[in-house]
């Protein structure tokens, strides 16, 4: 199954969060929080003015993203678990 979102919404994927900290703790996974970050894996196809035209995103498959804390909708996809957001609650695009 092949999953498409509409106008300017984007599927993310997670990115993993760090086992250890900076200094070698390792971080229980009750004690983790999720990460916001993650890979674009899908875009729909722009956001729609009111004049009727089509806005291309400004980010594509493959991107690393940051987003908001609270950002998108968790869905489940063949298994996988991510994130369904609007263009708007990305953050910027990782280097």
């Amino acid at each position: 199954m092949t999953f498409r979102p509409l106008h300017d919404r984007v599927l993310v994927r997670r990115v993993e969060a760090e086992e250890k900290t900076a200094g070698g703790i390792i971080i229980p996974e009750t004690a983790k929080e999720k990460p916001q970050e993650g890979e674009v894996v899908s875009v729909g196809t722009g956001a729609r003015s009111e004049s009727g035209e089509i806005h291309p995103l400004e980010v594509k498959a493959g991107d690393k993203i940051l987003f908001g804390k609270w950002s998108g909708t968790e869905v489940k996809i063949n298994g996988e678990d991510l994130l369904i957001m609007k263009e708007s609650d990305i953050l910027g695009i990782v280097g």
